[in-house]
């Protein structure tokens, strides 16, 4: 039998909403950027890399640890 870690799957549910948010707090400021489309792009990876990071800790917190 294996136990879940709820703190993993937790933190790693608030580090989507996290990146979420950032990726919108900062399409909202594109528009006064010198270059908008450059910052969008480097958002935009730092989040996606941040979704990924809390999609693996997930997973492993739902895998969990043997007893």
């Amino acid at each position: 039998m294996r136990r879940k870690n709820w703190r993993i799957i937790i933190a790693g549910f608030v580090l989507i909403v996290i990146a979420l948010g950032f990726y919108s707090f900062m399409l909202s400021i594109a528009s006064r950027s010198t270059d908008p489309v450059a910052l969008m792009q480097t958002v935009g990876t730092v989040a996606g890399v941040a979704v990924g990071i809390s999609v693996v800790m997930i997973i492993i917190g739902l895998i969990g640890k043997k007893v």
